[in-house]
């Protein structure tokens, strides 16, 4: 990858031409040479993508998009809460096009503060309800169960916790490294969730915060990256952690990690991931042309297959089968009230819970 000097972790790689409807089944192009709807229809020369995906994905999907277009490709890989607040310090300004990957929920809080462009992909009759905005400022990609991770050349099918609360057991003290939660749209939800067992019948998140204050008792370090915190449970440096199911498998089965999981026994958050496009993109006809390209039947199961993503799209053909033959209780969950809460709790968990020695920086 070429390093951009404007946006020092980004990459750029220049593409080459093909027609927009060809590649991805999106809006027509025009088709004629040098006719006025080609030129009206021509996309910008490049593109910017926030996303928490990985390099991994970025990069795969880079060479994908390589293969059919004449936009240069720029993205920035960081946390889907992270994203949030830049887009939010930039939409005066907007510099991304295109925000790839986060929880509903943040884009939800996202629309509410103007920043998302409402955008009916050529697909949207193949997403159930709930999978996508009602006046499509964001449509979802993947669904991603939350779980139980541990190290299992440090631990046991058998001694491994099967629910939430045996996390607190003292037997876990300084076994458990977490992902920074602030930074990471999964880390809120799995927090808030927590928090919401009880929240929901008593509108008070007493509860929850004493679940989160025994949990940092067991916990070792909150680590600024996923990497970071899937290198020390894979060290055995902490044999414990909460994480997304997609990537466990993954890491697992790509990198040779000692990684298994629980599907909780009470239950479990499960996110739908998304997609949107950021109001007053710098390049629009581009960003749509890339939402559409990301979201095909066939970048679907590239997804599945590779990066163990669950799609959200109802007409995935030939999906592996531990998304086929997996069964997951989902929590009954009032996602708004995630929205309306997250940050609060969030905010509470930061100045009143956390112990900040155990917080680690890159």
């Amino acid at each position: 990858m070429k390093l951009n000097k404007k946006l020092s972790v980004m990459t750029t790689v220049s593409l080459s031409a093909a027609l927009l409807l060809s590649a991805c089944g999106g809006s027509e192009q025009g088709s004629s040479s040098g006719s006025s709807d080609e030129k009206e229809n021509k996309l910008e020369e490049k593109i910017v993508v926030y996303s928490p995906h990985g390099k991994d994905i970025l990069s795969k999907f880079e060479q994908q998009f390589e293969a059919k277009y004449n936009v240069d490709v720029e993205w920035l890989d960081m946390g889907s809460q992270e994203i949030l607040d830049r887009i939010r310090s930039e939409k005066n300004n907007p510099q991304a096009d295109v925000w790839w990957g986060a929880p509903s929920t943040n884009f939800d809080q996202a629309k509410d503060e103007g920043l998302l462009k409402p955008y009916e992909p050529s697909y949207a009759s193949s997403l159930d309800e709930g999978f996508h905005d009602p006046e499509w400022n964001w449509s979802g990609t993947s669904q991603t169960p939350e779980v139980i991770m541990y190290n299992s050349k440090e631990i046991s099918k058998e001694e491994a916790p099967k629910d939430w609360d045996e996390l607190l057991d003292p037997k876990w003290k300084d076994e458990i490294i977490i992902r920074y939660p602030l930074a990471s749209g999964t880390m809120r939800t799995i927090f808030s969730a927590m928090i919401y067992r009880d929240y929901k019948d008593s509108n008070d998140p007493a509860k929850g915060y004493e679940w989160l204050e025994k949990l940092d008792a067991n916990t070792k370090e909150y680590s600024a990256n996923p990497e970071m915190m899937y290198n020390k449970v894979a060290k055995g440096e902490g044999a414990l952690s909460v994480w997304a199911m997609p990537d466990v498998v993954m890491l697992k089965e790509n990198k040779n990690y000692p990684f298994e999981f629980i599907i909780p026994e009470s239950g479990t958050p499960v996110l739908t991931e998304g997609i949107a496009l950021v109001e007053g993109a710098p390049h629009p006809k581009a960003a749509e042309a890339f939402y559409e390209f990301v979201n095909t039947p066939e970048a679907a199961k590239i997804l599945a297959e590779e990066f163990y993503r669950i799609p959200t799209r109802n007409d995935v053909e030939g999906l592996p089968e531990w998304i086929t033959e997996t069964e997951i209780k989902s929590m009954d969950i009032d996602w708004k009230v995630f929205q309306e809460k997250s940050d609060e709790w969030m905010k509470h968990w930061d100045e009143n819970i956390k112990n900040g020695e155990k917080e680690i920086k890159e």
